[in-house]
């Protein structure tokens, strides 16, 4: 397995160099805004952080081995697609935020290098996607100005974010169930799951947000366990990197961590307690230094008002065949609780079969008859779970909670609620990980219980054998 990785590897490595800016070159006229820059640059930066990752989730102990082949496996796969998304020009198509991002990332480089004109210009980008997104403007624009412009080395950035993310959810599984086999298919659905794979081997913020949010809530786990100045930095950079990307959702995230430790993840000793209240008082300094506090007032002023919420919602559903619910109305209390029911809805399985009426539509079906099909797996996971694990779960089931009434409430579009469905479902599939192995686990012992009572009977009959044999002689 590890060599036909490997083979893989140099073989889609030295296509990507030889052959894809000769595929690319004949169309960088008609698309202007794309540029096809130095695919070896692009190469040579995704192995360097692949080699970061693959390190990382080596060093897992006993798991180490089987990580390092999902991680490889996983991005192997994205960079294959998000080339072919390159060449073809697959952008628009599949996400047309990344042609902004693209653009956005190269007017911030100028302005970092003093062009007063390009800051102004990607001041306005941000103001007008409310304050949210600075974050992937950065990160563009520092990979530009190590590399020069490549679009391709973003989508490569994002493959390996995705990628990792992988071997981090299972980490998450194996620290709260310890059990590898719940693990092991949490991370192959979060490392293969093909809405997943697609989002990150794009230049699209939700990869970066997917891994982040899977770091924290890692992070949350094991700083329940014990105090560890490793983790206090590690939560508090992706808590502030989730901000950059996807202002609200830091809110959601950090009430969810908050409580898991005011609550606790373990049995309540005078111990645990003193050690909760360290690291809330930590990462609340630590939040402040960052100056988020102050950020965080004026985004709520701006934008946490249901009338906010209302006029985004209503663009969303009007903007495009796909919205619904174009006759609700959140701006209250009383209209956003009536909006839960059919939004939920949407959110968790959404697109529909009546509603697959394009191409686009159309390529999602394959993996929502997978989806569909596991919701009773995840039904039975999170019972198990809240009955016998609901202290350690609590970060994860507080915060995905949280998350999916706020965009049942927030989102007004089939396509959006599928692309921001990826930021629940990393979490999602640890439950169905659980409901599977819990049935998987109850059909062993039932064929155990079958072979049991055979081979009694069996036993039975030999020793009635045996009985009338000494009775005849």
């Amino acid at each position: 397995m590890n060599a036909v990785l490997t083979l893989l590897a140099l073989i889609s490595c030295s296509i990507i160099i030889l052959v894809v800016p000769t595929l690319v070159a004949p169309f960088v006229l008609d698309y202007g805004v794309i540029t096809v820059g130095d695919t070896g640059k692009a190469v040579l930066l995704c192995a360097a952080l692949s080699s970061l990752a693959g390190l990382f989730s080596y060093r897992q102990g006993a798991n180490g081995p089987f990580l390092v082949k999902v991680f490889i496996a996983a991005l192997l796969a994205r960079m294959i697609l998000g080339t072919a998304i390159f060449v073809f020009h697959g952008q628009e198509f599949f996400g047309g935020d990344a042609i902004t991002y693209d653009v956005a990332g190269a007017f911030q480089l100028r302005s970092w290098q003093g062009d007063r004109y390009y800051r102004a210009l990607v001041g306005h980008f941000v103001d007008e996607g409310g304050g949210s997104g600075w974050g992937m403007v950065y990160l563009v624009a520092a990979v530009y100005g190590l590399i020069g412009r490549n679009m391709l080395a973003i989508q490569f950035v994002n493959a390996v974010l995705g990628a990792v993310t992988a071997p981090i959810i299972f980490l998450c599984a194996q620290q709260v169930f310890n059990n590898f086999r719940v693990s092991k298919l949490a991370a192959l659905a979060v490392a293969f799951y093909p809405s997943l794979v697609l989002w990150s081997s794009q230049g699209l913020k939700d990869g970066p947000i997917v891994f982040f949010l899977a770091l924290s809530i890692f992070a949350t786990l094991k700083l329940g366990e014990r105090i560890s100045l490793r983790y206090i930095a590690v939560l508090l950079c992706s808590l502030f990197a989730v901000l950059s990307l996807r202002f609200y959702v830091f809110y959601m995230l950090s009430a969810a961590i908050a409580g898991s430790f005011v609550v606790g993840m373990r049995a309540l000793t005078a111990t645990n307690f003193v050690r909760q209240l360290i690291v809330i008082a930590m990462l609340g300094l630590g939040l402040t230094y960052l100056g988020i506090t102050r950020y965080a007032n004026v985004q709520l002023q701006n934008f946490g008002k249901l009338e906010a919420i209302q006029r985004s919602r209503l663009d969303a559903a009007r903007s495009a065949e796909s919205g619904f619910g174009k006759d609700v109305d959140v701006s209250t209390t009383a209209g956003a609780l009536s909006a839960i029911p059919l939004g939920l809805l949407y959110l968790l399985f959404a697109p529909f079969p009546w509603q697959l009426v394009s191409l686009r539509q159309s390529l999602t079906l394959p993996e929502m008859i997978f989806w569909w099909a596991s919701v009773p797996m995840l039904v039975l996971g999170l019972w198990f779970s809240i009955r016998y694990r609901l202290r350690m779960i609590s970060p994860i089931l507080s915060f995905t909670l949280m998350l999916s009434l706020a965009y049942s409430v927030f989102q007004g579009n089939v396509g959006t609620a599928y692309r921001q469905r990826a930021q629940l479902l990393v979490f999602y599939f640890i439950f169905v990980a659980v409901g599977y192995v819990l049935m998987l686990e109850k059909r062993e012992e039932k064929k155990r219980a079958i072979m049991a009572e055979r081979q009694s009977v069996a036993d039975a009959s030999v020793a009635s054998t045996l009985a009338r044999s000494r009775e005849q002689h």
